[in-house]
């Protein structure tokens, strides 16, 4: 199901029941970018300890933005059943601008390439995004509605609220209290803007929001003291209204963050440093403060790409470069448990994932690693318990997931994954290899690349004049079993 800012707030307290309700969360995320190609020099590496490669993605996550999130809820159907409902929603976002707060954000010619391959609906994303902030832009507004020093930042919106306050103006001129008139088509954050400032430049007036726009009242001052200092449930522009609505997103992360349940993705690292950025507080400098923040926000983390990674080498499965490609080796007959395995039901809202594929929407990717997990879970619980039959509980299933939570893959580092819940593992990566180079004075980094390229993927760093070290992922020596330039 699709979530736009038009129908977002309605269907909270929905949102909320459902994850209460649910065993854990499968989560995936999109984004305008992944990583920026500049400052050159800054492009991760296999050299890169945690600290480094964080400091250096930090930075793209600070330039991009989030445009879709997949969120997809698993609840077992009951004590001593082995099938599982999935509520799968894709929620399409948009930064907050609301006063003067605004957003700066770039967009990948390749991200945008590929989102537009798997048909992602921009104007869903622009036109109708929920908004979002985190706790510091919150903060920032929160001041500003209680100072009442409300502002307008854009030269279009100041030059409409200009139009509207003259209009307004004119009309209390003519107008006898109690009079109404209608500003029509002003909606969204826009109408609680045309109030705020009507509000602070026009001491006889009132207002209230309605479908059509905003209804502007004449009233004397003392009945308009009357209003402003009476119950103000029923007051649209009451701060905590405006909040709500300018938090967005923000206000489900935060149901998120309440419920604690285990938090499933694939590969899902960049999607919790969005979060972090996007929806608690800006990217701490410190590498070890993120570790904590995020395990205090989601204390259980299972990353499915790190645990296929280990089960495919010991089963010999064959290779599965992308989620929906485990999710279908998962599903065939190469899985021993695939007739036992838990039985996974889309939701009615969601009937379109029954039949067809949609991989890279964020809800269906999302369903994808709930799903993966769950039979990866009951593989591992089968071989635990020497191939007997069982109607497994999801505590079993995260008793046997031990090993691998908090756990989360990374690409392109020192080491291999990040524990999130202590101190991380030592690097388990090949030894660094000394290039040594004769007779070819002047070569840098990049011939030696392009030197050796064919052979496997690595990165290269100068060591000396005329040495290089070499960092890969795998070995693969050439004919003669040298690693040399002659």
């Amino acid at each position: 199901m699709e979530l736009g800012a038009d129908c977002f707030e309605q269907k909270l307290p929905m949102l909320e029941e459902l994850i209460l309700a649910s065993d854990f969360l499968g989560l995936d995320i999109e984004f305008t970018g992944l990583r920026s190609i500049y400052p050159k020099g800054q492009q991760t590496s296999l050299f890169d300890s945690p600290a480094e490669w964080y400091l250096k993605t930090r930075r793209s996550i600070q330039q991009f933005t989030v445009c879709q999130i997949g969120l997809s809820m698993f609840s077992n159907m009951g004590r001593k059943s082995n099938k599982y409902l999935a509520h799968s929603y894709n929620f399409f976002l948009f930064p907050t601008t609301l006063g003067i707060m605004d957003s700066e954000f770039s967009f990948q010619a390749s991200s945008i390439l590929f989102l537009n391959q798997y048909g992602f609906d921009y104007n869903k994303f622009l036109k109708n995004g929920i908004p979002y902030m985190n706790e510091e832009q919150e903060k920032k507004i929160k001041q500003d509605l209680l100072t009442g020093n409300w502002k307008v930042r854009s030269t279009l919106d100041k030059d409409q609220m200009k139009v509207v306050i003259d209009e307004v103006t004119r009309w209390l001129e003519m107008a006898q209290e109690g009079d109404w008139m209608t500003l029509p088509d002003i909606t969204g954050f826009q109408a609680f803007e045309v109030q705020l400032v009507l509000r602070q430049a026009l001491p006889t007036v009132w207002t209230l929001m309605k479908d059509k726009g905003v209804l502007v009242k004449k009233v004397s001052r003392q009945y308009r003291w009357c209003l402003e200092n009476s119950s103000r449930d029923h007051d649209d522009c009451r701060r905590e209204k405006i909040l709500l609505s300018a938090r967005g997103f923000a206000v489900f992360f935060q149901m998120l963050v309440k419920a604690k349940k285990p938090l499933v993705g694939h590969n899902m690292m960049m999607d919790l440093l969005h979060l972090h950025e996007k929806f608690y507080r800006p990217l701490p400098e410190s590498y070890e403060q993120f570790k904590l923040n995020i395990h205090g926000l989601f204390p259980v983390l299972i990353d499915t790409k790190n645990v296929t990674k280990e089960i495919w080498k010991e089963l010999s499965f064959p290779r599965a470069s992308n989620l929906l490609e485990v999710y279908e080796v998962l599903n065939s007959d190469l899985n021993p448990t695939k007739n036992s395995c838990p039985v996974i039901i889309h939701a009615s809202e969601c009937i379109k994932y029954v039949e067809t594929k949609y991989p890279h929407e964020a809800a269906y990717d999302a369903f994808l690693c709930g799903s993966v997990l769950l039979k990866v879970a009951h593989l591992l619980l089968h071989r635990s318990t020497g191939g007997v039959r069982l109607e497994p509980t999801f505590p079993q299933y995260l008793g046997v997931l031990a090993p691998y939570v908090n756990q989360v893959n990374l690409i392109r580092a020192c080491i291999s994954k990040i524990n999130f819940s202590g101190p991380d593992s030592p690097s388990s990566r090949p030894p660094t290899l000394i290039l040594k180079v004769k007779r070819w004075p002047g070569v840098d980094e990049e011939q030696i690349y392009y030197e050796f390229k064919d052979l496997c993927k690595f990165d290269v760093r100068r060591f000396t004049r005329n040495q290089f070290l070499l960092m890969t992922n795998k070995f693969k020596e050439n004919a003669s079993g040298e690693f040399s330039i002659l």
